[in-house]
């Protein structure tokens, strides 16, 4: 077996009985690399060399006698969103090509820690907004298991890099679901943590209240590996809780036995797959075989968190990206202009995509003056009867289980003249956002056309431990 085909337990005793080298299970990476990701298009840029110092600091350390932590020597891909010190991050955008932050996110200040090996960074749509990742100045990230499909987004390069073997494991941010769908897209194990579980600090914001940042994972036991590095309260982000970080590795038991499994009846209706909705019903008879409880709930809020999330997301994302001018940040208009407000005109225009365009125009048009009351406003009233809505479900289950996307990957194109039906696409992974809830989305069956349907797990808050056990119980079949 190749190498970058291991899990991390695996790699980590391999590296501790010298049965092979971190430069090694780098070299098998990079290999795939050169050979795939030219049809894929998962990787914007290759940090090759760097990674190549980081595996030898690993190999010297084993050589010296001293311990590794589970993650030392393991390579890793970041979406292009996280702030890399010295290394170009552009969050997928024309207007930052060029731009090398002067400090790293806190995430990967814990994963450098813990001795991550950085692959390089991964395709995205512009400043993750988007559900495919074919709003991307370096072009459309494609799906491993059908080339003429999307690989979901926002974290599209992540969910297919992982997907490919050209990583161990991946890192990405989820505002609406960018963690879940894709993961949901390309087979591997996706999770949004609860708002708050992980710090942000770093990573270029989309809509404060929304984005969590969320490993990608090809096993379960890699998903705790990664969350017991990456979890825990950030003095840079004041959204980050003192709530004690267990070992999520604990957790993997599989024991679901006298579990409450919801079935929300909202999330199997008008618009979803058949084929989806039968591989989260197949997950469901797997857990009551094993002991758990299934029982039918009602999220009666969900049909609303579609129009909450595009009313309170644009607001966010326009008050976020304000800064982006041509003179703080991003690349300046190559034309003459007139005066600033022409000047802010051009280099907007020409830096943003257009579906940034759009959520701007959403966006600050929500918080104009008469209508901040009716729109903004409005929408968090509403975003807090959902999160009430999710309170009274988790009365009377432990967990939810549900589908990730209505439909397996779409075709590249298929929705690209069609925002609002691109948007719907997010309607099973929006609620679980506006709550701040945990939730994960777990790679349980195919579509006839071969294509991987995931099914979700959705907990209460800080419980991300119960999530993997029920995957874990899940990965068994």
């Amino acid at each position: 077996m190749s190498l970058n085909k291991l899990n991390i337990r695996d790699i980590n005793s391999g590296l501790v009985e010298k049965k092979f080298s971190a430069t090694e299970v780098l070299e098998d990476c990079l290999a795939v690399i050169k050979s795939k990701d030219k049809e894929l298009n998962s990787f914007v840029l290759v940090t090759e060399e760097e990674a190549r110092v980081q595996a030898k600091v690993v190999d010297d350390k084993i050589a010296g006698g001293e311990k590794i932590g589970a993650l030392e020597g393991v390579p890793a891909g970041l979406k292009d969103i996280f702030n890399t010190k010295g290394i170009q991050t552009t969050c997928c955008s024309k207007f930052l090509k060029g731009f090398k932050p002067p400090y790293n996110a806190t995430v990967v200040e814990r994963l450098n820690s813990a001795g991550m090996v950085m692959v390089g960074k991964l395709n995205m749509d512009e400043f993750a907004c988007g559900g495919s990742t074919e709003h991307s100045c370096f072009g459309v990230t494609k799906n491993p298991h059908d080339l003429e499909r999307v690989a979901g987004g926002s974290s599209g390069g992540s969910a297919a890099a992982l997907a490919s073997d050209m990583c161990v494991y991946s890192m990405g941010t989820d505002t609406g679901g960018s963690v879940r769908q894709p993961a949901s897209f390309c087979g591997v194990y996706g999770m949004k943590p609860t708002y708050g579980r992980v710090s942000r600090s770093g990573v270029t914001a989309m809509a404060s209240s929304w984005d969590v940042v969320g490993p990608f994972t090809r096993t379960v036991e890699d998903m705790a590996y990664v969350m017991n590095v990456i979890a825990g309260k950030d003095k840079y982000d004041s959204t980050t809780l003192d709530v004690e970080v267990p070992d999520y590795l604990g957790f993997l038991g599989g024991d679901v036995k006298g579990l409450k499994v919801g079935l929300p009846k909202e999330y199997f209706g008008e618009g979803v797959d058949d084929e989806t909705c039968e591989v989260v019903k197949k997950a469901a008879s797997k857990l009551e075989a094993m002991g758990a409880e299934i029982i039918n709930v009602s999220l009666s809020k969900t049909k609303y968190a579609v129009a909450v999330y595009y009313v309170t997301m644009p607001a966010e994302l326009s008050a976020n990206l304000e800064r982006f001018d041509g003179i703080r940040y991003g690349v300046p208009t190559s034309q003459e202009y007139s005066d600033t407000v022409d000047y802010y005109y051009k280099t907007r225009g020409e830096g943003f995509g257009d579906e940034i365009k759009r959520r701007i125009m959403i966006g600050t048009y929500v918080l104009s003056a008469g209508y901040y009351d009716a729109y903004y406003k409005k929408g968090q009233q509403v975003r807090t009867l959902i999160i009430e809505d999710f309170d009274n479900a988790f009365k009377k289950v432990d967990v939810l289980l549900t589908p990730v996307s209505p439909f397996p990957a779409f075709k590249v194109g298929e929705l690209a003249d069609n925002p609002l039906a691109m948007y719907m696409a997010d309607a099973l992974t929006i609620p679980a956002s506006a709550a701040g809830l945990p939730a994960m989305s777990c790679p349980f069956g195919t579509s006839k056309n071969g294509l991987p349907i995931g099914v979700q797990i959705i907990a209460p808050h800080w419980q991300e431990g119960r999530i993997m056990n029920v995957a874990k119980a899940l990965e068994s079949f």
